[in-house]
């Protein structure tokens, strides 16, 4: 039987609610046709988890199937070693797959594993410009600067290398987008598409916050010009800055108002950058499709992580709220998969180097901590009961405290441990430590911590054992800090 092709295609804090086939309050006045395509021709996962929300240790989890505690890459500033054998490029590779690898990579290694590969920016920064930047070429030991808008770069990139490639050969190809990252710089042609347009507002962005515990109050970077909170380490917004920068906007104006303004802002500029993305989903696809190779190819579409666009006030991801962890993830596949599958089954990114590895043909090491939802997806098998995150760059960069908990189809349990331990670039200054729950089916858009409820003493027990139960099975247990856990609480 012959192996199928396999086109990954991954943005940077691509929120689910900016995709118009997920149907949210934007795509009302915003659609995304080419990415709606792959659900059309294919699947949408709806309850697709990053197990941690922060770039680098997401991509680490994507290329090994593991915990940033297993595989080394917890923060933004852990390498990863791509010399392990645990190796999604490298095993499959050995398959007898062309690789092939260009964009965004943020690992702080060699793409080992990949014949081809293009990555924004050099070892030290690996995050890249919107404008002319700079790439790492394999055999090249200059940085190398390329000309125009970063999109289209990286989706010609890609194309000039599927043209170009060996006959006879499956392929695995990263096209790894750096928009929707910040700052959301967007080419001129897509300057015009709002105007006249005003954006919808979350119904969150002014929430009422008191319901929150004390371990995530008044923390994190916000839409709204000042924080509510005054023990506040890092501001996002200094002086007249806002989310996408200075406002033409009267600073006599009450906070509402600026916050309308900087949300209108921050809306247009982040979606426009979306349409240079959804733009080179339609060049990938027409082009398979033009050469007969299109239903032979897995195409995936999915971000590292999810992303808030006035959720909670909030303008990051990093925290484990719903816009954070919960990522797109679209999938075709016509021999395998039916046209507008939705699908509400719990996976994770630990998922995705096993399930490539699975359309592969290849073994599946014992060493990754994810599974093939190949079958999840297709509704032969179903998810996971929970899945487990972890955020650990305490306070770092948006003051988002550190925390860990799960999830699961009906429940959200967090443990905001407040400090540092062992991470790398967190900051070593103590937070509130607190709990909150969430009744997701009751309470989907998580603005009714119900921990403290006596009401759900059992169920929160119950959630606490099934909370350990997944740090033991993904060995994430904090030996040296046995407090981290205060189940008796």
């Amino acid at each position: 039987m012959k192996k199928p092709n396999i086109l990954y295609i991954m943005s940077d804090d691509h929120a689910v609610n900016s995709i118009s086939c997920y149907g949210s309050i934007l795509s009302d006045v915003f659609k995304t046709p080419n990415l709606d395509r792959l659900f059309n021709e294919g699947c949408r996962l709806d309850e697709f988890c990053a197990t941690n929300s922060l770039c680098v240790p997401a991509r680490a989890t994507i290329m090994t199937g593991q915990y940033g505690n297993v595989n080394g890459v917890k923060t933004l500033a852990d390498h990863w070693d791509s010399t392990t054998d645990v190796n999604l490029a490298k095993l499959i590779k050995d398959q007898g797959y062309q690789t092939a690898l260009f964009g965004k990579w943020h690992l702080h290694d060699i793409p080992r594993g990949f014949d081809e590969y293009k990555y924004l920016g050099g070892n030290k920064n690996q995050q890249g410009t919107y404008q002319n930047p700079m790439f790492t070429e394999k055999g090249k030991e200059e940085l190398i600067t390329h000309e125009g808008y970063v999109t289209d770069i990286i989706t010609d990139m890609t194309l000039n290398w599927l043209k170009n490639r060996e006959d006879g050969k499956p392929f695995f190809v990263m096209c790894n987008h750096k928009a929707p990252h910040d700052m959301w710089e967007y080419p001129e042609r897509y300057e015009h598409i709002f105007d006249g347009v005003e954006i919808p507002e979350p119904f969150s962005l002014f929430e009422d916050l008191s319901h929150r515990s004390a371990g995530s109050f008044g923390f994190g970077s916000t839409v709204s010009p000042k924080s509510i909170n005054s023990h506040s380490l890092y501001r996002f917004f200094m002086a007249d800055d806002y989310v996408t920068g200075k406002l033409d906007c009267d600073e006599n104006a009450s906070i509402e108002e600026k916050t309308k303004k900087a949300y209108q802002k921050y809306l247009k500029d982040y979606l426009r950058t979306v349409a240079g993305i959804d733009d080179s989903v339609r060049q990938l696809l027409e082009y398979l499709e033009s050469t007969g190779e299109l239903d032979n190819t897995v195409v995936i579409y999915t971000s590292d992580q999810g992303m808030f666009l006035g959720e909670h006030d909030y303008c990051d991801k990093r925290w484990s709220y719903e816009e954070g962890i919960r990522t797109p993830f679209l999938i075709r596949y016509p021999s395998e998969i039916k046209p507008s599958t939705i699908n509400k089954e719990l996976t994770a990114n630990i998922d995705v180097a096993p399930l490539l590895l699975d359309y592969a043909g290849a073994p599946i090491p014992d060493a990754m901590q994810g599974k093939s939802i190949r079958k999840v997806i297709t509704g032969e098998e179903q998810g996971y009961k929970a899945v487990y995150f972890r955020y650990w760059m305490h306070l770092s960069h948006h003051e988002v405290p550190a925390h860990y908990g799960i999830k699961t189809k009906e429940y959200k349990l967090i443990y905001y441990y407040g400090k540092a331990l062992d991470a790398f670039r967190a900051i070593n200054k103590d937070t509130p430590t607190s709990w909150e729950l969430y009744d997701l089916k009751a309470d989907p858009n998580e603005v009714n911590n119900i921990y403290e409820q006596e009401k759900n003493s059992k169920l929160v027990k119950e959630l606490k054992t099934k909370l350990w139960e997944l740090k033991v099975k993904y060995k994430d247990i904090d030996e040296i800090y046995p407090e981290m856990f205060p189940i008796s609480e």
